[in-house]
């Protein structure tokens, strides 16, 4: 059989379009009529537009938490009680200052997970909520899908900051010669990082597919 004409191919059928609801918490589709996922027992709820008010919510406080996180110290460290001086150090000072050791490996990685992950978070949220339920193509969509599920993935690698002065936290306790103990910007790197991922949680992953066309054109 040949295949159909590009401006004539076949409908795009959606779950929406095609009378069903599926449930957030296990996948399963179920008719627009049902209240509650038979599977799992959770309410099935429509995808709607107004609950990217909470995706927002939380990307805005992520954003405000990321400021202090750059602005203070991230670890204080003190050596002998604080007769050799003590001495604090910032995400970017701590990037500076594995370079002027050498140390470039290590502070590439810093550099990532601290400053371009982050950013490229927000910056990638904040997008998808705005094209989100929007009028797109099949590959607009299945590209919306791809950001949404890179974003979920690199959620759980942001805190590497916080796991490093955790660590050295622990290691690095020598009484009068030398500590290490964690500095404000911790609690807010690892504040503006739980507040990413809520708001990546929150995003109703159903709206990339709301605005799909009902037929494929060619453009």
């Amino acid at each position: 059989m040949s295949a159909l004409p590009e401006d004539r191919a076949a409908p795009v059928l959606t779950a929406h379009r095609a009378g069903l609801i599926g449930c957030s918490s296990c996948g399963r589709v179920w008719p627009v009529t049902e209240s509650h996922c038979h599977r799992c027992g959770a309410q099935l709820v429509p995808p709607d537009r107004r609950g990217l008010q909470a995706v927002w919510a939380w990307l805005i406080a992520g954003m405000i938490a990321y400021i202090p996180a750059n602005l203070f110290p991230m670890m204080r460290t003190q050596t002998f009680a604080g007769l050799a001086g003590n001495s604090e150090a910032t995400i970017v000072g701590g990037i500076i200052e594995l370079m002027h050791y050498g140390s470039y490996d290590i502070a590439i990685i810093v550099f990532v997970a601290s400053l371009v992950v982050p950013i490229g978070k927000f910056i990638a949220i904040a997008w998808l909520a705005i094209v989100a339920g929007r009028p797109a193509t099949v590959e607009q969509a299945h590209t919306r899908l791809k950001v949404y599920e890179v974003v979920e993935f690199i959620g759980r690698w942001s805190m590497i900051d916080v796991f490093v002065v955790a660590i050295l936290s622990a290691l690095v306790q020598l009484g009068f010669v030398a500590s290490i103990h964690p500095g404000p910007a911790a609690v807010c790197f690892a504040l503006s990082v739980a507040f990413t991922m809520l708001s990546a949680q929150s995003f109703d992953a159903r709206l990339i597919w709301r605005g799909l066309p009902l037929r494929s054109r060619s453009t």
